[in-house]
């Protein structure tokens, strides 16, 4: 096969799964997957971390992972300069509350955890229960009543919960206190990364001992005052039907949402573009893909034709 005919192939990845105390079992029941048990919190679906690097499932390339292929075939992603994957995307099903926590940015994570890229991430909300909330920033005015407030453990105070519901699409930039609720099924695109200060953990146990906190650090890094919640959650309304709908694009990516009903034709221009399908099933440019898949489209791909009735997530790198 030639290099052309290669850049044609669909690189169709292997989940990796996580488990957590936090984790359900709906990876398994509702969206088909292998999972190793019923307390399944996380499917990284594409990735190349060292915590969970993603194999590809068929094809020329089949059995090397994300992060080989990264090395090995530039070509691939179009010859992006890096010394790793950018881009991480997974599904987290919370069947409980995760911890409150908070993410550092790329300067912070370089210098405090051994060269970690930092961590900017977004949530497409796949499924919510009625009523839904998800922590997101908090009512500290300044650092001061923030370390008091923590110290303190005044968290009713402190934590800022704002209603959300299935469809919603919320950034997550660094410094950003942030928790998933119970019940929430979320896609999240972040940067390549797996740096999070634990900050509250309702004071759960795991193997009889309280999981580890970061409050330091997390003071450090968390913002202040936080950003406005309306800055946060962005709606997404009623999707154009069969064409690219934007959902955000900053320093680290590129996201869009699909909604294929019928047949759409675009164009793949980007060094490279992940696609996962959420709901639905159908075709792309042939080929079968349903519910649960997640794959990349090579750098020099072209054309891309699907048909079907199916939503899909996708999402690339800014140049």
């Amino acid at each position: 096969m030639n290099s052309a005919d290669a850049n044609k192939e669909i690189l169709f990845m292997s989940p990796v799964f996580k488990q957590a105390i936090w984790g359900g079992n709906k990876l398994g029941s509702k969206w088909g997957y292998e999972i190793p048990g019923d307390n399944t919190g996380e499917c990284w679906a594409v990735s190349a971390h060292p915590n969970g690097d993603c194999a590809v499932r068929g094809g020329v390339y089949a059995g090397r992972t994300l992060s080989q292929l990264w090395a090995e075939e530039p070509q691939l992603f179009g010859n992006v300069q890096g010394d790793r994957f950018p881009l991480l995307v997974k599904i987290i099903d919370a069947n409980d509350d995760l911890s409150i926590q908070v993410h550092p940015d790329d300067a912070y994570a370089g210098k405090n955890e051994n060269g970690s890229f930092g961590k900017t991430e977004c949530w497409y909300i796949l499924d919510a229960p009625e009523g839904a909330t998800l922590v997101i920033g908090h009512n500290a005015k300044d650092k001061a009543e923030l370390e008091d407030m923590i110290s303190n453990g005044r968290w009713d105070e402190f934590l800022r919960e704002v209603p959300v519901k299935k469809g919603d699409f919320i950034q997550i930039d660094p410094g950003t206190v942030h928790a998933i609720k119970g019940g929430i099924q979320i896609l999240e695109t972040q940067q390549n990364s797996d740096i999070t200060y634990r900050v509250y953990d309702y004071g759960r146990l795991q193997d009889g001992k309280p999981r580890e906190l970061h409050i330091g650090k997390s003071i450090d890094v968390i913002t202040v005052p936080a950003k406005s919640a309306q800055e946060s959650v962005i709606n997404v309304s009623a999707d154009v039907k069969n064409t690219m709908n934007p959902l955000i694009s900053c320093d680290y990516y590129r996201v869009w949402k699909l909604d294929v009903d019928g047949s759409m034709e675009t164009a793949q221009e980007y060094p490279f573009l992940i696609m996962s399908v959420v709901e639905g099933d159908g075709l792309i440019n042939g080929q079968p893909i349903k519910k649960g898949d997640h794959f990349i489209l090579p750098s020099g791909f072209g054309k891309v034709q699907m048909q079907g009735r199916m939503e899909l997530i996708a999402s690339t790198i800014t140049a």
